[in-house]
């Protein structure tokens, strides 16, 4: 199981690629399904579980990755060379995004999916090389139990008491609008931005976790039994804490990365039963596809809007003209534009169906 991809973690990556494409790139924004769209604060959507399981799979590969490569005799040094390297061309290639096509470099935003990817990347990688196991659970203990004093408890300069029933009165709000460079998101805050990000990084080594157990010499049933029961722990701990610290995406909250770190457990497990223990024979290619080059899959779906969205390139926005067809033919709004997310995933699915073909995986 060790020695070759792990077919149930490249497949759950890909869905969750997929997933994330569709709610990105609906056919109008005006007109989008209540559970395709992020929370607007407290609480959470089905599409509020998209970015953290990915994180989580983040952590996940770091450890079955780097286990392999110390296996094959590279150094610390080597392993550390290379992780800069990637963590550099991730958060490089996020602001490249950002600046397609128009590349105005005044309005960048330094922040962002690809950035936050490239930073929990880091963070989570060198702590597996320079730091134990139980270190790594002193650290994320420490890091939720003290990101939830501090946003909940702690007063802000100029604010006072935090209450994190408003985007504007906590410190990831202040930090943010004190600190960040260039554009943000939401104006004077970012749901990427500076502070959530330490708890962010804690929903990869919660992957790093689930690939520890991954790696014990157990049989393959035992290991996932594990996953299962810290997958429901993990699922309790986050319902729990919700009533000291909202649910919340755009801050990162202690209880979002406990319940989603607690979905990543149990998805991987039940992908794992399905396609490593019983090896079912439907293997969900299309999401393979997408899975063994996620990123360059994230990229080419920002990359081709420039056609699909605007209308510089054809004269006329295909994107428009789809629901304006849809509104003609009778076809409900969200439905017309549920249906053009899907047929973009197909669209992009023919070029990195080529490369799966071919077996290039492009790993950034």
């Amino acid at each position: 199981m060790e020695s070759k991809r792990l077919l149930s973690l490249d497949i759950l990556r890909g869905l969750t690629i997929i997933l994330m494409i569709i709610v990105n790139d609906p056919g109008s924004w005006s007109h989008v399904y209540a559970p395709l769209l992020h929370a607007d604060w407290n609480g959470i959507t089905p599409t509020d579980y998209i970015f953290p399981n990915f994180l989580f799979i983040v952590g996940v590969s770091i450890v079955l990755s780097m286990n392999k490569l110390q296996e094959r005799g590279k150094s610390r040094t080597e392993l550390i060379k290379k992780v800069l390297w990637r963590a550099l061309k991730i958060y490089a290639v996020g602001i490249f995004l950002w600046l397609w096509p128009s590349f105005n470099f005044e309005g960048i935003r330094w922040v962002g999916v690809l950035p936050r990817i490239a930073f929990v990347y880091l963070a989570c990688a060198l702590l597996f090389l320079y730091s134990s196991r139980k270190i790594q659970w002193y650290f994320s203990i420490a890091a939720l139990v003290g990101y939830w004093l501090v946003m909940a408890y702690l007063p802000v300069p100029g604010i006072g008491f935090p209450d994190l029933s408003m985007p504007e009165k906590n410190w990831a709000h202040y930090i943010d609008h004190l600190l960040l460079p260039g554009r943000l998101w939401q104006e004077t805050w970012d749901p990427e931005g500076i502070l959530s990000t330490l708890p962010a990084v804690v929903s990869g080594l919660i992957g790093m976790w689930a690939g520890y157990i991954l790696l014990q010499k157990d049989e393959l049933k035992n290991r996932l039994n594990q996953l299962f029961f810290y997958g429901f722990i993990l699922l309790f701990l986050g319902d729990l804490t919700q009533w000291f610290f909202p649910l919340n995406k755009n801050l990162w909250s202690t209880s979002f990365v406990l319940l989603m770190g607690g979905v990543g457990m149990l998805a991987l497990a039940s992908f794992s039963y399905f396609f490593d223990v019983k090896q079912n024979r439907f293997q969900f290619k299309f999401a393979h596809a997408f899975g063994v080059n996620s990123i360059t899959a994230y990229a080419l779906s920002s990359l081709l809007t420039v056609f699909f969205y605007s209308s510089k390139w054809w004269g006329i926005s295909l994107s428009n003209e789809f629901m304006s067809l849809c509104e003609q033919g009778g076809i409900p709004l969200k439905l017309g534009s549920l249906i053009y997310a899907l047929l973009y995933v197909i669209i992009l699915w023919i070029p990195i169906q080529i490369l799966f073909k071919k077996k290039i995986y492009i790993k950034l």
